[in-house]
């Protein structure tokens, strides 16, 4: 299992970025893919998944502004994040869950890739 995560990079609050996953090594259209972040000093958190059937979900602290969205064809997970804010500067990590039922738990997730840093300032 391999995920190499793209796209973070430093942008202006108001700003957007889209963040890719690229997945390989396993079925991908077949799991539960999920984005968490961790800022320094805090736990990693849950940012949004989408299950095997598309089926979403976001946290509360980002509904709205960001949309996550899996390209089956291409093994690729993507977060779009608009109306940055400060707050939201982070790590930002992409994992997969081995099963077709999704959990918004970091610890459901088996396993991680290595992130992509997104800092709005």
């Amino acid at each position: 299992v391999q995920l190499v995560e793209s796209g973070g990079g430093l942008v202006q609050p108001g700003g957007s970025l889209r963040l890719s996953c690229a997945a390989s090594g396993f079925p991908y259209s077949s799991y539960c893919m999920g984005w968490f972040r961790q800022a320094p000093g805090k736990e990693r958190e849950f940012v949004a998944r989408i299950s095997a059937v598309g089926t979403t979900d976001t946290a509360d602290s980002v509904k709205g502004r960001f949309t996550i969205s899996r390209g089956n064809a291409n093994n690729t997970l993507y977060l779009q994040m608009n109306s940055l804010k400060p707050d939201d500067s982070a790590m930002y990590y992409c994992a997969v869950r081995l099963s077709s039922v999704c959990y918004n738990r970091a610890e459901t997730f088996e396993y991680w890739g290595q992130g992509t840093q997104v800092t709005v300032s």
